[in-house]
This record gives C-alpha cells, structure tokens and sequence, in this order.
C-alpha cells in the first residue's frame, strides 16, 4: 500500500469518526467535545458545510440555504484559537448556527426575505440578536430559505418558495412541504445541516414548519428577543425564536437570544431540565382541537395519554372566545403594520436597493413579473392600501385583540382551571407541494399565541404514515421557562423524533 493510500484511509477514518460524533448531536455534546479536545470547531463547520454541498446543493437538493457565510471557516479556526488561549466564554463558543434569511448581517451575504427587491440588500451591520450570538461565540454558517417576505406576500402561496431561494423540500418527504415561513431553518435542522437555527414567526412561521419537519420550534413573547435587524411584517406579532432537534438546545439558543436588559428575560432556560417533572401539571385543551383530522387526533390522544401517565391532568372542551373576530381582526392588523413597518425597513435600506417604501415594492413587483410568480401580491397590495396607525379600523381591532385574546381569553382560562398550559396538535400531515393551487393547509393551532404575543413551543409527538406532527404547549406571557420545562418533559417521555431519509415520493 502506498503511503498516499494510507493517508487516504487516515482521512476517511477521521471522517468517518467526526460523521459519528455530529450526526443527531446535541449543543450539550458538541461544548463537551471542545472543550475536551474531541473536536474542532473547524472539524464542525467543515463537517456540516460538506454536508450542505451534499444534500441541500445536490443530491435530495433540499435547498433550504440560501447562502452559506464564505467568513464561516475563519470564525471557526478563531473560535479554536480563543479556545486554545483559554478564552472561550461565551455560551455557545465554536457552535455553529443558520439564520433565516429575514435576519440582518453584515455582507457580503444579502439580507433577502427570499425577495428579489432586496437581492442587493447588502448591510453594514448585524441585527441586534446576531450581535448577541456573535458575543456568545457562536459561528454563523449561513442564511436559510423562507416562504418569501415570510408568507406574506399573496393569498395563495407555496410554503418554503422565494424567487430568490426556490422551492425547499420536506426531507422526509422531497415531494411535500416543509411548511413556512421559517421552511429552510426547519429543514435544515431536521437533515442535519447545522446544530441550531433561528427562525422567525408572525402567525406560525416557527412552530409549523418545525412541527413539519420533526424539530422542536419555539416562538418568545413578543419583545424578549430584539426585533431589530429583521425584515418585518407586524411590530404587534413579530418575534425571531430558536429551532432545533432537541428541547434543551432550543433553551441553550435562547439564553444567547433574548434581550438582556428586558425585564423579563431569564438568565438561564435550561437550568431546571433535569429535576423538571409533569406530575401535577394541569394543561387545557379546546374545542378547535376536534377539528383536526381523525389521523392526526389519535396520535395527539396517545401524547395526552403519556402526559396523564406521567402525573399531568387534563381539562377538556375549553373554549376560547371570539375565534372569528380575532382571526379577521389579526389580518387587520397584519395589514396595517406591514404597510409602515416593511416602509419603515425599506427607508433604510443601502443605496443599492431601490425599493423605499411598499408602494414602490408594489411598482418593483409589477415591472418585474418574476417577482410575483407563480402567486401574485394581494396581500402586499392589500396592505398598501391602507390608511394610518391612528385609523379607527386598527384601534379597534387591537382592542379586541386585548379584551377577547388576552384578558377574557388565555388570560382567563389559564387563571379559571389553574392551568400550567394549554396543548394542542401543531400540525396536520404535510401536503404535496403545489406551484398552482398553493398550500393545502388544513389546520393549526398556532394563532391564540401568535394574535397574543404570547410564547409557544412545539416538540415531537409522533408521525401519521411517516410525516412527523408535533405538539404545542403554549401559555401566558413570559412563560418561556415553563413551556420549555414541560416541552422537556414530553420529550423524554415519548421521544417521537425520527430521522428523516429524503424519500423521493410520499406513499401512505
């Protein structure tokens, strides 16, 4: 054997033990192997950049990165330097994480929303949540794929496609959706393409396409993690939130994410994991859920009963009021605050983007017929056509939003029945993507939490015919922490995640 062949074997061998090491890894794990000397960081991010050209640019082609960050390598041998010199402090030193590419950072990577208009969207500077990341070690290896201008563009869409970043696939199932808006952050974590990911949610954009693709997803309270930076749709719902594999890596993204100076931020999520239990925990269920498919409903009733079984009680057939006017007053105010919000946005955008304002993204769109294919722009012309923040049409609506969704709805029942939470199906199956009819979206249980600015997680809860459905648990505001805990929990009771095989077709 020559020595070439030899080093060859070497080589593969080394391969073959990172592989080992990084496959289903958890954030735990990976701080472990560093700062035992295991692994690298460069051995990561090299690991998981080959595994990208792999499966995301060839192969199953998930396409869920829009763009890997080319500095990633040279953060990764700094990162490994500072650990060398005994200055590895921050809280996830060396770890590699995927931004959704709504999330502000410095060039010459695009900050895009998936849009042409802001394909040239080169900025000087970080968002406010990157910053924090950046000063807590960790490394950013790229920009994930969305539902373009985070589904909220026209009234049919197909979730996970941009002009920008294509069509993202389910990676259990290449031929369905992976949901959105957050599809390329869910998909990505799901295929193992990096430890953790941010997304971003207005109304499901994180719980649903986690839900979708087999990981855990939560959505903060409105206000606890900067919304700074971040291409927006509505001040009143936005939040960015962590995605991952496992409960406690959401938690450890967390702790780098949330504003530090907020009144209500907590300095460590996952501190309380391991002693934390569900006997004597009490969780709502409401009426929507019997809207559920039969498929879907079995599998939730196995999760309840495995909460049971652990110690936890259940109050049923709750009712949370006013569901149709908050659903028609939240789309008010979805489109009043896209108006001056994404105007907002665009007014400072570099010189190299043209569009300042939405009626000029309007104009942008209509001279550029790629830009509206395949589904049009109603709702970004629906809401261009909207008055003022001080119109009655949206004072209005947010009260209501107050007195129905919070005080007497959430707010009330989670006080009336004691209750630590409220729990319902996430999802229902993924369907096949659809580039005419759109998604084929058949319910979830996203919109009490996302109308409220409250915190919701999903997890895990099993499968119908191969295609993962989660569970979410969802609460009052600030209640991370306890979501997260009891989250935990379900988790390590029924531990549903499945590793997904990027089969081509889906066959029941």
């Amino acid at each position: 054997m020559s020595e070439a062949d030899e080093v060859q074997i070497m080589r593969n061998d080394s391969d073959a033990k990172v592989d080992r090491l990084l496959m289903e890894t958890t954030t735990r794990s990976l701080l472990k192997q560093l700062s035992t000397g295991q692994i690298t960081s460069e051995a990561i991010v090299t690991f998981y950049l080959d595994r990208i050209e792999s499966i995301d640019k060839s192969g199953p082609r998930l396409s869920s990165i829009i763009a890997t960050n080319p500095a990633a390598m040279a953060e990764a041998r700094q990162r490994d330097r500072e650990r060398r010199e005994g200055v590895a402090e921050g809280s996830l030193h060396g770890i590699p994480v995927l931004l959704k590419d709504n999330i502000e950072t410095v060039g010459p990577v695009a900050t895009t929303a998936g849009a042409l208009a802001l394909k040239y969207n080169v900025r000087t500077e970080d968002a406010i949540l990157v910053k924090q990341l950046r000063a807590n070690g960790a490394i950013i290896l790229g920009k994930t794929n969305l539902s373009e201008w985070a589904n909220f563009k026209s009234l049919k869409s197909s979730s996970g496609y941009s002009e920008i970043g294509g069509q993202t696939k389910n990676p259990y199932y290449l031929d369905r959706s992976p949901c959105g808006s957050s599809s390329g952050s869910a998909a990505a974590i799901s295929a193992n393409l990096a430890p953790l990911a941010v997304g971003t949610e207005t109304d499901g954009s994180i719980v649903a396409p986690a839900a979708h693709c087999g990981i855990v997803g939560l959505k903060p309270t409105v206000g606890l993690v900067s919304s700074a930076g971040i291409v927006p749709i509505s001040h009143s719902q936005d939040s960015a939130g962590p995605m991952a594999r496992r409960v406690e890596d959401v938690a450890m993204l967390l702790n780098a994410m949330v504003n530090p100076i907020h009144p209500n931020a907590i300095e460590d999520y996952a501190a309380q994991l391991n002693t934390a239990s569900l006997n004597g925990k009490r969780f709502g269920i409401t009426e929507s859920t019997e809207r559920f498919p039969e498929v879907v409903r079995e599998v939730f009733e196995q999760a309840v009963g495995a909460l049971e079984a652990a110690g936890a009680e259940v109050v049923r057939g709750l009712e949370l009021p006013e569901e149709e006017a908050l659903g028609e007053a939240e789309f008010e105010v979805l489109l009043y605050d896209f108006k001056h919000d994404l105007t907002d946005y665009l007014s400072s955008t570099p010189d190299s983007v043209t569009v300042k304002s939405i009626d000029d993204l309007v104009e942008f769109n209509r001279a550029n017929p790629s830009a509206i294919s395949p589904f049009g722009q109603e709702l970004i012309e629906m809401a261009a056509s909207k008055g003022e923040l001080t119109d009655e049409a949206y004072l209005v609506s947010k009260k209501l939003i107050e007195k129905h969704g919070k005080q007497e709805g959430i707010d009330h029942l989670l006080a009336e029945y004691q209750l630590d939470a409220f729990i319902a199906p996430t999802n229902t199956p993924s369907w096949l993507i659809n580039h005419v009819e759109g998604d084929k979206f058949e319910g979830g249980s996203s919109s009490p939490a996302a109308i409220t600015g409250y915190p919701i997680i999903t997890v895990p809860m099993g499968d119908v015919s191969g295609l993962p459905v989660g569970l979410s648990f969802f609460s009052t505001a600030f209640r991370e922490k306890d979501l997260i805990e009891l989250a935990y929990c379900f988790e390590r009771e029924i531990n549903a995640r499945i590793l997904p095989e990027f089969r081509a077709v889906f066959s029941e």
